[in-house]
């Protein structure tokens, strides 16, 4: 049986998008040919195939169409208002080769509806394996470097809070921690034994912390813009091993923070500890280095290793908010317990006293 075509990517509709970008002259969008769809979590993600009325060679023959997952249509939390954010406000001020280019992103505040028409980028690259298997060390070079190239070009711009996202003062803050005891005592309760007398203690903790560790958020200093959900499975790989051209994808986490929340959530929140003890020094040595080649004075190295060893402790509230807003436990249970492990290796319990 022959898909339907959703409406945002028939013909008319596409010729629309791709002049208002640019890349299309007097040529029309013909036909359009559904490749392949697939479903993640939260999301539908179909490939498209295009063909013109003339031949052209500025517009492109195939597309990605992202939108809403059919069971989450009108779902506040994930109705992609940040993605479609970021690629309409924040995308088209970054320097290329980052992110793949986006033709359209378009989200309908009545209805929540939102979609998101994005750069194909098959032919020319790839997600480095496949979930939940880690990359090599070489793939990992590269994806921590591609964070280091985005993060430098946002490096304290004064664009920050201004123009381009936005500060929490402390007051939001409070409201906004308050969100995360909320749903840690949900969590707490659904959890019953699976979350020992320790490790509530130390939830707690945090949360009696917060106010003295969010000193560090409200500095505003080194900050930029971060991707949120950073697992090395929103990166394209190029094909061509020779190339550095990795691309960031999935943007609907993105906020204003310190660099190392991408980098805690990409190693610590995913790695067991073999592979991360083996790999993570040399991982943030390299994206200290790329830092510093693309601008960024005046952040040591040991700055950014006390900036990480923060966000792995903050990392400890990741899971508790995927298994309340019904995330499946095969991702926060294993998420808890190796963020749990890179606690302890790193000496984050220290942090709270």
């Amino acid at each position: 049986m022959t898909q339907p075509i959703p409406e945002a990517i028939q013909a008319e509709r596409l010729t629309a998008a791709l002049r208002r970008t640019g890349v299309l002259g007097e040529a029309h969008v013909s036909d359009v040919t559904v490749e392949s769809s697939r479903d993640t979590i939260l999301s539908r993600i179909i490939r498209v195939r295009l063909m013109y009325s003339v031949p052209t060679d500025d517009a492109p023959h195939s597309l990605i169409f992202k939108t809403c997952h059919p069971d989450r249509v009108g779902d506040a939390l994930h109705a992609g208002r940040q993605e479609v954010a970021f690629y309409d406000q924040i995308a088209p001020l970054m320097v290329t080769n980052i992110v793949p280019r986006c033709f359209e992103a378009y989200r309908d505040a009545e209805t929540s509806a939102w979609h998101l028409l994005l750069e194909d980028l098959t032919e020319t690259h790839a997600v480095p394996t496949q979930w939940p298997l880690p990359p090599t060390r070489q793939q990992c070079g590269a994806i921590v470097r591609a964070h280091a190239r985005l993060h430098a070009s946002w490096w304290d711009s004064p664009r920050l809070g201004v123009s381009v996202g936005t500060w929490l003062d402390p007051e939001a803050m409070d409201r906004q921690m308050q969100l995360v005891a909320n749903d840690f005592q949900r969590f707490a309760d659904r959890a019953g034994d699976l979350l020992s007398r320790e490790r509530r203690r130390l939830y707690e903790q945090l949360l009696g912390s917060a106010p003295r560790l969010l000193q560090r958020y409200h500095s505003h200093r080194n900050f930029t813009i971060t991707q949120g959900d950073a697992h090395v499975w929103n990166t394209f790989l190029p094909r061509d091993h020779q190339s550095d051209d990795a691309r960031l994808f999935d943007w609907d986490s993105w906020r204003l923070d310190v660099a190392s929340r991408d980098l805690a959530y990409m190693i610590a929140m995913h790695w067991y500890p073999d592979r991360r003890q083996a790999m993570e020094r040399s991982l943030l040595d390299e994206y200290h280095e790329t830092l510093v080649a693309h601008g960024v004075q005046g952040y040591d190295r040991h700055v950014l290793e006390a900036d990480y060893r923060l966000s792995v402790l903050w990392q400890i509230t990741t899971p508790v908010w995927q298994a309340v807003n019904n995330i499946p436990a095969v991702i926060w249970w294993n998420g808890l317990e190796r963020i749990m492990l890179a606690v302890d290796d790193l000496d984050c319990r220290s942090l709270l006293t």
